[in-house]
């Protein structure tokens, strides 16, 4: 899947394309969600599709997707990882996301929002050692909320580079997102003193 098979079937099936993209993410569609969101943010600047409901679809997609990994951890226990772990190549981040929750416990949610394919793990773990629904969503959708705003204002403002920036992104985790927060704030603090120098 690429980013065409993306954009034809948001023409088909417009904002349901955008939310089902992410939630099926759960079980490893072949294209990173930093991606999609960030298409998003580009059909809303092209005004494919109107960008508040755009943003809406894409923040939900996001945050039941990853929802499904913590309720089949609640439901399933350690067979989920066992399950998974059956899965190519996909034992490496389940002990990175193993350590990321041993050393920073529940606050290893916001973080894995930034590492691809952790990010899909992490909400089995917690799942599994019992964390409350409310301590979930209260962590995961506050922090998704912000993850899924910065890559769909870099798919609006950056649109032409969605894939180039999605395989960066996917490779290097939050050190090419920090790249990405630093040049978008640049950006919008450039247009603010333009706007000034106008006025």
């Amino acid at each position: 899947m690429n980013l065409d098979t993306i954009l034809n079937s948001i023409q088909h099936f417009g904002y349901l394309a955008l939310f089902f993209a992410l939630w099926l993410g759960i079980v490893g569609m072949p294209i990173p969600d930093e991606v999609i969101v960030m298409t998003g943010g580009m059909v809303g600047s092209l005004h494919l599709l109107q960008t508040a409901p755009a943003f809406v679809m894409t923040y939900l997609g996001v945050v039941s997707g990853l929802s499904i990994g913590y309720v089949l951890g609640r439901v399933m226990g350690p067979l989920v990882i066992d399950r998974l772990r059956k899965k190519k190549n996909i034992d490496r981040y389940i002990q990175k996301s193993e350590r990321l929750l041993e050393r920073y416990g529940a606050s290893a949610l916001v973080i894995s929002y930034f590492l691809p394919v952790v990010r899909h793990v992490l909400p089995y773990l917690v799942g599994i050692n019992k964390m409350t629904f409310p301590q979930y969503a209260l962590i995961s959708y506050s922090t998704g909320l912000i993850w899924t705003s910065i890559y769909f204002a870099v798919g609006y403002f950056f649109g032409d580079n969605v894939e180039l920036i999605g395989t960066h992104v996917h490779q290097y985790g939050y050190y090419a997102l920090a790249v990405l927060i630093v040049v978008l704030g640049g950006m919008l603090v450039w247009k603010t003193i333009r706007k000034k120098k106008v006025m």
